[in-house]
């Protein structure tokens, strides 16, 4: 399966392609709308990978161009640059590729960080409405710790929650969660629910800044 990173050279897409990269055999396609800085990432990835024990090839490419003749496509963008995002490349997408939204509407104060939806309800709902109406959009990937996720050594032992009104999508996202050693994906319903799902955003940045050793928290259900 490919699985395509938009926005691939931040912090969450660095993350995750270093961990598809290291416990699967997905192939991984770093997107940027600067080809340029996909390809570096891309090799600064593969290196991490190199000195973890892992050879892979990662490649890296302009977004449309790395969303072309992907399975699954993941908005590692952020939240207002969701909707672009999807609009720039759907001419790349069709009815078999899944469109995965990982982004949380949040503000900032001096009490920390708020749960700040978008008029769409969600930023989940916002990537579906931009999305073309056969491409299944799922909610993933919120509340991950992307300084975890990079840390190749790190145990994870964490959930992710899955919205989405189409069940085939959510079960293929659900098998690349699980690929991934300690991630779990558990179903929380459809896109209505996406606004509950992404407030764990906030609440995990403001538990990581309060809480003593705490720096990189996840949830797991029990």
């Amino acid at each position: 399966m490919r699985i395509a990173l938009l926005g691939g050279t931040g912090d969450l897409g660095r993350g995750l392609a270093l961990r598809f990269g290291f416990h699967t055999d997905h192939d991984v396609v770093v997107g940027s709308r600067d080809p340029d800085r996909a390809h570096e990432a891309a090799d600064a990835y593969e290196s991490t990978l190199h000195d973890h024990g892992r050879e892979r090839k990662i490649t890296g490419f302009e977004n449309a161009m790395a969303t072309d003749r992907a399975d699954v496509v993941v908005l590692a963008v952020p939240p207002y640059h969701v909707a672009d995002a999807v609009e720039a490349v759907s001419g790349t997408l069709d009815s078999d590729d899944v469109v995965v939204s990982p982004a949380a509407g949040m503000r900032r104060d001096e009490s920390g960080a708020h749960a700040h939806p978008p008029s769409a309800g969600s930023v989940t709902a916002l990537a579906a409405d931009a999305a073309p109406d056969d491409v299944p959009v799922v909610g993933a990937f919120h509340g991950l710790a992307a300084g975890r996720l990079a840390a190749l050594g790190a145990d994870l032992g964490i959930d992710t929650l899955l919205v989405g009104d189409d069940e085939r999508a959510k079960e293929v996202v659900s098998g690349i969660v699980e690929d991934v050693d300690g991630l779990r994906a558990l179903d929380a319903g459809g896109l209505a629910n996406a606004a509950e799902v992404e407030s764990l955003t906030p609440l995990l940045l403001n538990v990581a800044r309060h809480a003593d050793g705490l720096h990189d928290p996840g949830v797991s259900f029990r």
